[in-house]
């Protein structure tokens, strides 16, 4: 992949750009998050790119469901390479076009992004249109509020999918409405899921509504700040912020997870 370090793109002040860990990403200036970890430190959430990098292998299927700018995106579909496909679903209509903006910036055009919201049926859902501009966490927006434009929403099942390695999702709460449109396509290709649990008032249905479908889980929580990080920048912004997120693995495939906690119950201790 070549980079030029004297390369600068003319962009909106609503915009900012940085040549990251896994190459040049576009983010929104003043995002909470995702655009200030690629601001300040090139990546964001890398801890969960290092777990991605043991799951997956070239010519791998994946499905994000709350792709936002690419961040994550970028990095899985590098993984999976030009054999595989990554379904890259996101719904806010300015975001998705960050996201393809990134896409393109990276030559990943094994990406099929999709301006979709995945849920349990088929249907419509608003989704707030926020500016590029605005000082706000925009991966942490929760869609079907009374104001917004409308969005499709489709189940995974729908898609009628023959592979599928991953499922990766980052939905705002809307988590188990995921699984129960994807039940077909998990019984059927036993994905890995990999699936953020920060809600705690829907902590417990989710992790049921998981091990129904017969899988193990244990947490992964990723600190948003790394001292390793790829802008080699040492001030941490963002203190003990991390992303908390479930591994779930089929329970009849043998794997070794005794570095991670195992959740043993819907009700089982959780890190919030």
């Amino acid at each position: 992949m070549k980079r030029s370090p004297r390369f600068q793109p003319v962009l909106p002040d609503s915009l900012g750009w940085c040549a990251g860990r896994h190459g040049p990403m576009v983010f929104p200036a003043k995002d909470a998050y995702v655009g200030r970890s690629l601001a300040d430190y090139h990546e964001y959430s890398e801890g969960e790119v290092d777990l991605f990098r043991q799951m997956l292998r070239p010519g791998d299927t994946v499905v994000e469901a709350g792709a936002n700018i690419g961040a994550l995106t970028v990095p899985l579909a590098r993984l999976v390479g030009p054999r595989g496909r990554v379904w890259a679903f996101e719904p806010q209509r300015p975001v998705f076009g960050v996201l393809c903006t990134n896409l393109t910036l990276n030559g990943q055009e094994h990406v099929r992004p999709e301006r979709v919201a995945l849920g349990e049926g088929e249907g419509s859902i608003k989704v707030p249109v926020i500016p590029m501009g605005a000082e706000v966490n925009f991966g942490g927006l929760s869609l079907g509020e009374l104001d917004g434009e409308p969005c499709p929403v489709r189940s995974l099942d729908s898609y009628g999918l023959q592979s599928l390695r991953l499922i990766k999702a980052d939905v705002e709460g809307a988590e188990v409405q995921l699984i129960l449109g994807a039940k077909d396509t998990i019984r059927r290709l036993r994905p890995l899921l990999y699936m953020e649990n920060d809600r705690k008032e829907r902590s417990a249905a989710l992790i049921k509504s998981i091990m129904d479908l017969g899988y193990r889980l244990w947490w992964h929580v990723v600190p948003l700040f790394s001292p390793n990080n790829f802008a080699g920048n040492t001030t941490n912004i963002f203190g003990a912020i991390g992303s908390k997120n479930m591994v779930c693995i089929p329970a009849e495939q043998q794997v070794d997870m005794t570095a991670f906690t195992e959740i043993l119950g819907p009700d089982a201790p959780h890190p919030f």
